[in-house]
């Protein structure tokens, strides 16, 4: 059963370090089969607080072909957490230490970019910044208040979500203006 109870840090500069370290053990165990490795998330932008979790997003020839990839993330400390074949091939692994959340996707995948856009559009833009910022950590308190799991404070945060990403795909002409 999920975990109850949402736990957000304020941003700490340690974070993009843990980043580098988690990408630097994943290209090394991977070499040239890691196509991009991102660091994607609440932890990626300054200033906005966060499940001290580094989320990562890992692009890979082909998802599916678990045997090209999956061995040597696991011998990297990596654990399979997630396989979701319906959605671009998704595979998601966690690592303890730092804690991270590895998402893999194929070339061809859209959640990436979509993760990219949403981090670069809160790093350029504090109106944004803050707007989700207040949503995240209003999200957590009612969340925790109604001792729901994760799912739900993720539901909470929705509607902000969905308005920042319609200003940020207008703004990078991804739907009309």
């Amino acid at each position: 059963m999920p975990e109850t109870g949402i736990s957000l840090a304020s941003y700490d500069d340690g974070w993009p370090g843990d980043f580098e370290r988690l990408a630097a053990r994943i290209r090394t165990a991977l070499g040239w089969r890691a196509l991009q490795v991102e660091h994607v998330g609440s932890t990626s932008v300054v200033g906005l607080p966060a499940k001290a979790i580094i989320d990562v997003d890992l692009i890979v020839a082909d998802p599916a072909a678990e045997g090209a990839y999956l061995p040597a993330l696991v011998g990297a400390g990596f654990v399979l957490r997630v396989r979701e074949p319906w959605a671009w091939e998704h595979r998601m692994l966690r690592h303890e230490a730092p804690r991270c959340n590895l998402h893999v996707f194929g070339p061809a995948a859209p959640e990436p970019v979509r993760h990219r856009l949403f981090r670069d559009w809160l790093r350029g833009n504090p109106d944004d910044l803050a707007l989700y910022r207040d949503a995240k950590v209003e999200a957590a308190e009612a969340a925790n208040a109604a001792g729901e799991h994760t799912m739900q404070y993720n539901a909470r945060k929705q509607a902000v979500i969905r308005e920042i990403y319609d200003r940020a795909f207008r703004a990078a002409g991804l739907l009309d203006a």
